[in-house]
């Protein structure tokens, strides 16, 4: 079991180490067409921190570096709108062209039947990117705040060679300091194609996850929906933790995508020497995908810190997660009490 701060001591439930980006969506139209796009906050990280604040009513905070300009200032007012502390954004000056110093943005078309979602990042010298050992105080966000749980992931350590060491002097602060952490190893090809590709991306993870208890994501498993495979998945995890013995959980969706606006789901995770399985969720009808796997973390993060079994959080997790998928945007716009629902078997019939 997971040994979890007291709730009554913390200033925080969970703090997450990310990159915020600006997404501009083009709704039906696509982004090389599109005259119009509604902006979103969105990050892999931050999105776990988003949605335990805004659809599980956590106290959550992000850290993350913004350069100091409209755009920047755009972005914090988004977080502050999903009820995110965004009192520990470290501001960066704009040099004006945006040339040394700025904020990553992505453009997202979002794909319907045969054809598939799309995004185009711009991302390079963002105020993020340029984190460095010694930028952020853990010692008082996990000891003086004791903030009880932490979360980051691939995509954050992947945005430059210092964000690395930012994410290694975190992890090491939390556990120090009694905090869960959770490892997502998300991979993003667009950010590690010219440094390695995946092979890179796992090495750099492997010198994280000794400091992981909950992971997202079973490196050299391909998890499949349909036909799971349960002692694949149990070997695949005891790998996992005889090799990094901290790990207390591991977990992953099970996807399969029939097409872009139709996807079964599921998921599975390993706790206690047991593997654990959610219901199917099958034929489930896509708005939008994007941010799915953060809302299965929140969702499944939400259920551990509030002390219910292994078995529940996989459920909410799974429900977030397809509910996610049924509006805009990477964070989710669902409420707990329509999650809990789907969870007990709730149908889409109109809520009088």
């Amino acid at each position: 079991m997971l040994k979890i701060k007291a709730e009554n001591k913390s200033r925080w439930e969970l703090v997450s180490l990310g990159e915020v980006l600006l997404r501009f969506d083009c709704g039906e139209d696509r982004i090389h067409t599109a005259n119009n796009f509604r902006v979103f906050d969105g990050g892999g990280e931050y999105n776990v921190a988003r949605n335990l604040a805004k659809v599980f009513r956590q106290k959550t905070a992000i850290v993350t570096a913004l350069a100091d300009n409209a755009l920047g200032r755009l972005a914090e007012n988004l977080i502050w709108q999903g009820g995110v502390d965004a009192g520990e954004i470290i501001w960066r000056e704009h040099d004006g062209s945006g040339a040394n110093t700025r904020n990553g943005l992505y453009f997202i078309e979002r794909g319907f039947g045969l054809r598939a979602p799309a995004s185009s990042f711009d991302r390079a010298n963002t105020a993020v990117s340029q984190l460095k050992s010694g930028d952020v105080d853990w010692k008082r966000i996990f000891g003086r705040e004791k903030a009880r749980w932490f979360h980051t992931g691939g995509i954050f350590v992947g945005l430059s060679e210092t964000t690395f060491d930012v994410a290694l002097e975190a992890v090491k602060a939390a556990r120090e300091n009694g905090a869960i952490v959770s490892y997502d190893l998300n991979y993003r090809d667009s950010l590690w194609k010219n440094k390695g590709g995946k092979e890179a991306a796992n090495k750099i993870n492997r010198k994280l996850l000794p400091f992981a208890d909950v992971v997202f994501g079973v490196p050299d498993y391909a998890p499949k929906f349909a036909n799971f495979d349960v002692e694949a998945f149990s070997q695949a995890s005891r790998r996992l933790q005889n090799e990094f013995p901290n790990l207390q959980v591991v977990t992953t969706t099970l996807r399969e995508v029939k097409s872009a606006s139709l996807h079964n789901l599921s998921a599975a995770a390993f706790s206690g020497g047991e593997v654990f399985k959610a219901k199917d969720y099958f034929d489930v009808q896509i708005f939008d995908r994007v941010g799915s796997g953060d809302a299965y973390a929140s969702g499944f993060i939400y259920g551990l810190l509030h002390g219910e079994n292994t078995q529940y959080a996989l459920e909410c997790g799974t429900a977030h997660a397809a509910l996610s998928m049924t509006t805009p945007g990477d964070n989710s716009m669902s409420k707990l009490s329509e999650i809990e629902a789907l969870i007990r078997g709730g149908d889409s019939n109109v809520i009088r």
